[in-house]
């Protein structure tokens, strides 16, 4: 079986499995999205909706977090992983909303990525999710998953990025990613399948005996 083959075998699962698909990450709009998908690094989507569901009702704009502070950050997001770090980014990538974009979320990835703890995966997200933009974020799980179903060398994730771009169609590429993210959650688990056991891991190599050890970004 070739990887179009594979392509074709993927896409058709993913879309009867997930045939609609609804973000993970709970918002109130464009900015507290940016946010929240910060606060996901390193930490599950539920922490993060359980944390922000008593922060968006009161606070959801930047001049709301930069009237906060850090220090009030820092309580309001402490049971998040590395909640120091991600409240100094908070408040500084804030700060820039306010002073330079009049509180508005920039939509291009070049203005997204020069905002303080933004990099291109969290640019990415936003985006896709945010401004409907054809975007493909990957991240450690869909880079992993990528690697078991033939889609990419895994070199980084970086590489993964442009394989699958090339692989699927652009106006594919939002919904996609979202399946991919709770198909490998649900079925395509990294202790669970080893890439042999889901539906596409066994379609698609049905020879496959052995565990892959696939490699990391």
């Amino acid at each position: 079986m070739d990887q179009i083959q594979r392509v074709k075998i993927i896409t058709k699962i993913l879309n009867k499995t997930y045939p609609k698909i609804s973000v993970p990450l709970k918002s109130r709009n464009t900015f507290t999205l940016l946010i929240s998908v910060l606060l996901s690094a390193q930490c599950t989507d539920v922490n993060v909706n359980n944390v922000t569901k008593k922060i968006y009702p009161k606070y959801y704009k930047p001049e709301h977090f930069v009237r906060l502070g850090r220090k009030k950050i820092e309580k309001l997001i402490r049971k998040i992983g590395i909640f120091r770090i991600k409240a100094k980014s908070i408040f500084n990538l804030s700060k820039i909303l306010v002073d330079d974009y009049k509180g508005k979320v920039p939509n291009t990835f070049d203005e997204l990525e020069k905002l303080p703890g933004v990099g291109h995966k969290t640019a990415s997200v936003v985006m896709s999710q945010g401004f409907g933009f054809p975007a493909f974020p990957i991240d450690t799980h869909i880079h992993r998953l990528a690697q078991r179903w033939g889609l990419t060398n895994g070199k980084n994730v970086i590489q993964t990025e442009k394989d699958l771009k090339k692989l699927f169609p652009k106006k594919n590429w939002n919904k996609l990613h979202l399946q991919i993210i709770y198909y490998g959650r649900e079925y395509c688990k990294a202790r669970d399948c080893f890439g042999i056991t889901c539906k596409i891991c066994s379609t698609c190599y049905p020879k496959r005996k052995k565990p892959l050890i696939t490699k990391k970004a």
